[in-house]
């Protein structure tokens, strides 16, 4: 999908809290730590730097939270893309715990950010993930050995059929694992909250101003096409929509296309028959799809993926077609809206934090747990650059590689994503 400069018309944009137009930079402007990226990242860095008490400017493209920030599936998800076990392969056990704890912490910060911000987001606490076959109730109690018996993870509980289905009114589903742990939020308003909370800490946000160079050496800037922002340190929190600027880690990720479609409203007794409860939900295939309700009992669905860079043709009919084999009944109900952007996937599917000089740091690859993550993120990027690096040296230390292919590698990811749907049907 192409890069946009204002919101997308999502239905989260259509619910939106009042949103506020910001300035672009314009001339020569200095500060402490100029951040690249008004998303979770950036704007969780900008936060707890800018109460430290450092001078902190944000630049951003479009508008704050135009991006994967304030059109995701909202959903706030325990652990990582992999199991624990291959994060333990990757890092060790005790760096494994680790970051099972700055996960556990990631749910919190937004907990505790909500409330000491009062952001309006419609946070929710609760979460299932179901299952098509047997195999992935097996992988189900695999999580629950894994996440409550090796990480002590409370809160977890195994549904059998019936009572997957006195939850989500599917025929697809012949079990789950019930997560009180995980949840879900409105994400643009979430965003939108962060802003206004990094504005009341002394942040200064400038809107429309995309970087086009970045220098990285002992006297960093952002370079746009209408200013120049100095500072003493740079964050880079641009993800998928970095582009070329940073050559040495733009083969690190691949920028992967997710949809998003909101029903016309079902009324209360409908929605409430097909979700008895307010949770969020995913399957377990490898190109899931995730579902919840909204307070205006429609039903936000996602599904579909593409890593080619375009959107479907027939994107609102592939949507409809996945919603009716999760939902037969849903057959006389239209989409409002439909809609769908860039997200950035990392080869091994864990966050990818580094430095790329001492005095520039970056964050990407959330690989669809950015919601919390990217949070974490952003504010063990802060607690770096104020001089204590442990906790972001952890991420840091997580090993990745290049996605095979250069410039083709899209096209290679296409062919090895082959074997994944395939999978999905086996």
């Amino acid at each position: 999908m192409a890069a946009r400069t204002a919101h997308i018309d999502s239905w989260y944009f259509q619910t939106a809290n009042t949103i506020i137009d910001r300035p672009a930079l314009i001339g020569e402007a200095h500060c402490d730590v100029a951040v690249l990226g008004a998303g979770y990242t950036g704007l969780h860095a900008a936060l707890s730097l800018a109460k430290r008490g450092y001078k902190v400017s944000v630049l951003e493209a479009g508008r704050v939270g135009w991006a994967a920030s304030g059109r995701n599936g909202g959903q706030i998800v325990t652990g990582y893309a992999r199991s624990m076990a291959d994060v333990e392969a990757a890092v060790g056990k005790d760096d494994s715990r680790k970051l099972w704890a700055l996960n556990e912490e990631a749910k919190s910060l937004i907990r505790d950010t909500v409330a000491a911000e009062s952001i309006d987001c419609d946070l929710t606490w609760g979460y299932l993930f179901t299952a098509l076959k047997r195999r992935q109730v097996d992988d189900l109690h695999e999580m629950v050995k894994e996440w409550a018996g090796d990480y002590g993870y409370e809160g977890l509980k195994l549904l059998d059929s019936s009572a997957t289905r006195e939850i989500v009114d599917s025929p697809r589903y012949i079990g789950a694992l019930q997560d009180q742990g995980s949840g879900h939020l409105h994400p643009l308003n979430y965003a939108l909250g962060l802003a206004a909370a990094c504005e009341r800490a002394g942040v200064t946000i400038y809107e429309n101003s995309a970087v086009t160079a970045i220098d990285t050496s002992a006297t960093p800037s952002f370079q746009t096409g209408s200013g120049l922002l100095h500072a003493k340190y740079l964050v880079l929190a641009g993800n998928a929509l970095l582009g070329k600027l940073v050559p040495s880690i733009q083969n690190k990720i691949a920028p992967v296309g997710t949809y998003i479609a909101a029903t016309e409203p079902l009324g209360p007794n409908r929605i409430q028959a097909l979700l008895s409860q307010n949770v969020a939900v995913c399957d377990m295939n490898f190109v899931l799809n995730y579902f919840r309700k909204s307070p205006d009992d429609r039903l936000l669905f996602g599904a579909r993926v593409s890593y080619s860079g375009r959107d479907p043709s027939d994107l609102a009919q592939q949507m409809r077609t996945s919603m009716l084999k999760v939902f037969p009944q849903l057959g006389d109900i239209a989409f409002d809206t439909v809609w769908g952007g860039l997200v950035d996937i990392s080869m091994n599917r864990l966050p990818h934090l580094g430095r790329l000089s001492p005095t520039t740091y970056f964050a990407q690859g959330f690989s669809g747990h950015g919601v919390a993550l990217s949070g974490i993120a952003g504010k063990v990027i802060g607690e770096a650059l104020a001089g204590t690096a442990e906790r972001f040296d952890v991420f840091a230390r997580i090993p990745h590689h290049a996605f095979p292919g250069g410039a083709f590698r899209i096209p290679l990811l296409r062919l090895g994503m082959l074997w994944f749907r395939l999978r999905d049907l086996m």
